[in-house]
């Protein structure tokens, strides 16, 4: 099961250059779990042939309004009821202008005005229409009756013209289809996840690190910006981009982490630490680099604050869950570690098992709750397993209330 199991979107594509991109996203919405039916106008299918996107979304491409085949359900209300999301990429000055004015002649128009789902429009076009006042009327107009947008970006147009009006990205626009889908169970919390390694610097050139990647602290940002918490990022150093619409703090050692971390908490409901944090740093750093000398080589190492332990025992904590990722003796480790650090969960895995290590996407979780309950996972992508942690978040938040 993956993020957008289970819902469906009827995908919008309007005429212009950007169509292209409509082909990568339809790729992300049917790779996360969607059920995507594409709607095309006539002067999209000049770009992009339907059968590019009836072969990618496994369903019939819907093209005309007045069909005897495609409207034996009556089209354009058949898709305006089964959508989760009509997601419209790129969305050009037309159709937006007719829209914004009630115009419903032609079958994406229709089914825009008959649909009671979320709408999402990617605003596509030259940089003089899109500051053209009349669009910018007929976009703030749509804002004030809840159609959502994800703002064009600036850039090099296909004009030739430079500015704004570039069909954002298309994992950005996916990423905001899921926070509409996901809904906002979470709105009103507050959390602080940590993510990634942390660096222990020996000398300037050389650090003592571990291979935490930081996959599972991103999907759990994301995740939760989706349902609608505020999501403060405290991050090591990753490869990977930053969840849009979260506060990223990056830092670099466990004692900036602390500190980056303790500074967060008191405006904090939830808070996840997910970070691979060092246990020890050496007790000196080299201002110039070591050289090499002799066979061996002793370092003296000392201990790193505990954050999670610090935690624990704040007078008004906030509700707290750490990963334990453990090579023997899984269950007793994470148990001890849950009690000793006064945990209200821990979320427990076996890094030697295949497929549950580091820097790969998936897992394979137990969790452990403070009143004894266990509950064994499946083998599961790290997007899912974020899901259903935070799922168990929120129910512990309901009882604790």
């Amino acid at each position: 099961m993956t993020e957008l199991t289970g819902k469906t979107v009827v995908l919008g594509v309007t005429g212009g250059i950007a169509v292209y991109k409509a082909v990568e996203l339809l790729r992300l919405l049917t790779k996360a779990g969607a059920d995507v039916h594409v709607i095309m106008t006539r002067a999209a299918t000049e770009f992009v042939t339907p059968l590019t996107f009836q072969a990618l979304s496994g369903n019939p491409v819907s093209t005309e309004l007045f069909n005897l085949y495609q409207e034996r359900e009556i089209g354009h209300i058949s898709l305006a009821d089964r959508a989760d999301l009509l997601l419209i990429a790129p969305a050009t000055a037309n159709l937006i202008g007719k829209i914004a004015h009630g115009i419903a002649d032609d079958l994406l128009t229709t089914t825009v005005m008959a649909t009671k789902a979320p709408v999402l429009l990617a605003p596509a076009m030259n940089v003089n229409m899109y500051q053209n006042p009349l669009y910018q009327e007929n976009e703030a107009r749509l804002r004030r009756h809840g159609y959502c947008f994800v703002d064009a970006e600036s850039g090099s147009l296909a004009c030739g013209w430079e500015g704004s009006g570039r069909l954002a990205q298309p994992e950005r626009i996916f990423d905001e289809a899921c926070a509409l889908l996901a809904g906002d169970d979470l709105a009103g919390e507050t959390m602080l996840i940590t993510a990634g390694p942390t660096r222990e610097e020996l000398d300037p050139v050389r650090y003592i690190s571990n291979h935490s990647s930081g996959k599972m602290g991103y999907a759990l940002a994301r995740a939760a910006r989706h349902r609608g918490a505020k999501v403060i990022l405290v991050s090591g150093p990753t490869c990977l981009a930053p969840p849009p619409g979260v506060e990223l703090v990056q830092v670099e050692s466990a004692r900036q982490m602390h500190e980056a971390v303790m500074a967060c908490v008191p405006d904090c409901s939830v808070v996840i630490k997910a970070a691979a944090v060092a246990d020890y740093r050496p007790v000196l750093r080299c201002g110039e680099k070591m050289k090499k000398s002799g066979e061996t080589l002793t370092l003296q190492l000392e201990k790193n604050p505990d954050i999670l332990a610090e935690l624990g025992q704040l007078e008004r904590r906030p509700l707290l869950v750490g990963f334990a990722a453990e090579t023997t003796d899984l269950q007793t480790h994470a148990a001890a570690k849950l009690a000793a650090k006064n945990l209200d969960m821990i979320v427990a895995n076996d890094v030697s098992q295949e497929g549950a290590g580091f820097n790969v996407a998936t897992n394979i979780a137990r969790i452990l709750y403070r009143d004894g309950r266990i509950e064994p996972l499946e083998l599961m992508a790290k997007t899912r397993l974020a899901e259903l942690i935070l799922d168990r978040i929120r129910e512990l938040l309901q009882d604790k209330r």
